[in-house]
């Protein structure tokens, strides 16, 4: 299970995880998502979480813009980006962003920290997802964490609906997250 440098723009995603390097993946593919609260839910007589996160679509980038910030002028033809014109003639590299959904299955209990569970409407930005024996802890940024009682790895995620274009790209390299070893 991996995704591949040169899957087509319009390829859907659909990774399963198994261990900690196929969540690593699944985390790889998941930074910058956005994840509405309200999209969230412990469905316990299951033992499933679920979540529906708005993606950015790192696979679809070359891989010196994959680990790089974007430079100021934006989609420059040598980068290999694809370009856009607003309706103000404001020209520059189109992105995509997609819907997908994960699954977490044989999850005993989930605990929230650092987020607002009152607050349905606030965004979470995912930055990254680790595991320890028996967690998986989904991070975000602003230190909101959701931990994941689990005794093994049974997660998935599959991309839902279209890509849709933009022209904003998280700022930060790839490779800025640090992860904990699992273990």
């Amino acid at each position: 299970m991996s995704a591949r440098d040169n899957t087509p723009r319009s390829a859907a995603l659909k990774l399963r995880a198994r261990d900690a390097d196929d969540l690593q993946t699944i985390s790889r593919c998941l930074q910058d998502a956005l994840v509405p609260l309200a999209d969230t839910a412990f469905l316990k007589t299951e033992k499933r979480f679920v979540m529906v996160a708005n993606r950015f679509r790192w696979e679809g980038l070359p891989d010196e813009a994959r680990n790089s910030a974007p430079s100021p002028d934006r989609g420059r033809e040598e980068t290999g980006d694809a370009r856009f014109e607003d309706a103000n003639g404001d020209s520059g590299a189109l992105y995509e962003r997609v819907n997908c959904g994960l699954c977490f299955d044989s999850v005993r209990n989930v605990k929230f920290r650092g987020a607002d569970l009152r607050d349905r409407n606030q965004i979470l930005s995912v930055l990254t997802l680790t595991c320890d024996p028996g967690a998986i802890t989904i991070v975000f940024s602003g230190g909101a964490e959701i931990r994941l009682e689990a005794d093994k790895i049974r997660c998935h995620l599959d991309d839902l609906g279209e890509p849709w274009p933009t022209r904003w790209r998280p700022v930060h390299d790839i490779d800025d997250v640090e992860t904990p070893e699992p273990g």
